[in-house]
């Protein structure tokens, strides 16, 4: 008997093997599949889908065998990685020096032919074979060989699609762990900033108030300044807080609830001493979707309608439909409207349109962008229709099914 050499690559090849973290697990019915179909193809009684490392053959998927390893030395497949670009064929190991004294050809199982394809992966490595063998001399044709070969093809890619989908699934734990981290910091800094934000806000107000009469009108502007700048300031950091905490938001479970009862808390929340005039252009309807999020959108849409409305009595009209696949729901308002060349830049972080809302303030350009990572968070879409002068329309829908 003759030992397999040793690959020139041993290393590398063995470091590639290693990162499908493959060896020794499970039987999965995919490989079971293709060796089945491989030993029915060739008419061997044997057919194996096995792997090289160090000091063994180790067998992902096997036909007419019952152990799951043996010795490399002894491995016919060890000798089929020497060359990946070929296909290893012994017709009867019993005339070939190599092989005739072989353990597993004088024992169980008796490997009189075989034949196997090198499972060579993208970067060239022979990272074992798919192999066909029978105890009596055989030898396969043409087409046979192409199928095999074919096979072989079909168990890198079912190798690579594991690889995958291990690294996605550390790309998605590593990106769970940066937004809690980042959650934790935005909500660390929002806290810094904002109390000494909420400090001199009231300071001013003590100094407005206490020593008004010591202050002369042009340092009464400069207080009122700095209180309008502090608050815009301390507006801003909450919207960039809310914003950070949108993709934990759509972490929320679906649940089944009344969608009038949560437009009326919602409108409560904004309106508690109903100065608006709200209209829902809809009959009660139960729904199932993400309850957080979608008040969350519906807060900022009704918000928005409120305080960029510059007519004496905001009206605002809350629609809602469904689609076989989709809730469908609109907010108008009638306020001044938006041009044409607004309309995409809208929902853009940061975008500011107006210099400041009916109350004075300036808002911080990112409600609407908030909104929209939401909406398409849900698995839905969001659009503007809007008439300068005469309202806005914001329209947006959800999808019925599972989004995540």
């Amino acid at each position: 008997m003759i030992a397999p050499p040793i690959p020139q690559n041993e290393i590398f090849r063995l470091k590639a093997l290693k990162e499908y973290s493959i060896l020794d697990t499970l039987p999965e019915e995919e490989y079971d599949d293709i060796t089945r179909l491989a030993s029915q193809i060739c008419g061997t009684s044997i057919s194996t889908i096995t792997l090289i490392d160090e000091k063994r053959q180790w067998f992902k998927s096997k036909v007419g065998l019952t152990s799951s390893e043996s010795n490399r030395k002894d491995a016919f497949c060890a000798h089929a990685i020497i060359d990946p670009d070929d296909i290893f064929t012994i017709k009867d190991s019993r005339l070939d020096e190599r092989f005739h004294d072989n353990p597993l050809v004088v024992g169980e199982p008796h490997v009189i032919f075989y034949t196997g394809v090198p499972l060579v992966s993208p970067d060239g490595f022979a990272l074992g074979t798919l192999c066909v063998i029978d105890d009596k001399p055989k030898e396969l044709d043409a087409e046979q060989l192409a199928t095999l070969k074919a096979l072989s093809n079909q168990v890198v890619s079912l190798f690579e699609l594991r690889k995958s989908k291990m690294l996605l699934e550390k790309f998605t734990k590593d990106l769970e762990t940066r937004n809690l981290e980042l959650e934790k910091f935005a909500n660390v800094a929002a806290h810094d900033i904002k109390s000494p934000l909420n400090n001199i806000s009231s300071l001013t107000q003590i100094l407005l108030s206490d020593y008004s009469d010591k202050l002369d009108d042009e340092a009464k502007m400069l207080m009122e300044m700095l209180d309008v700048s502090s608050n815009t300031l301390r507006n801003l950091v909450d919207g960039i807080l809310e914003h950070s905490k949108s993709d934990a938001v759509l972490v929320e479970k679906r649940s089944v609830f009344s969608l009038e009862a949560l437009v009326d808390e919602t409108v409560v929340l904004l309106d508690n001493d109903k100065q608006y005039n709200f209209k829902k252009i809809f009959e009660d309807k139960t729904v199932y979707t993400n309850r957080v999020a979608l008040q969350q959108i519906l807060i900022n849409l009704i918000a928005n309608a409120i305080k960029y409305n510059d007519k004496t009595t905001v009206e605002i009209e809350i629609g809602f439909s469904e689609s076989e696949e989709y809730y469908e729901f609109f907010i108008k308002d009638n306020g001044p409207g938006i041009a044409d060349e607004n309309l995409e830049k809208i929902f853009n972080i940061f975008e500011v349109l107006t210099s400041e809302d009916r109350f004075g303030n300036r808002g911080s350009g990112i409600g609407l962008s908030t909104v929209k990572k939401l909406v398409e968070g849900l698995g839905g879409k969001i659009t503007i229709d809007a008439t300068i002068g005469a309202g806005t329309v914001f329209y947006f829908t959800i999808t019925k099914f599972n989004f995540l």
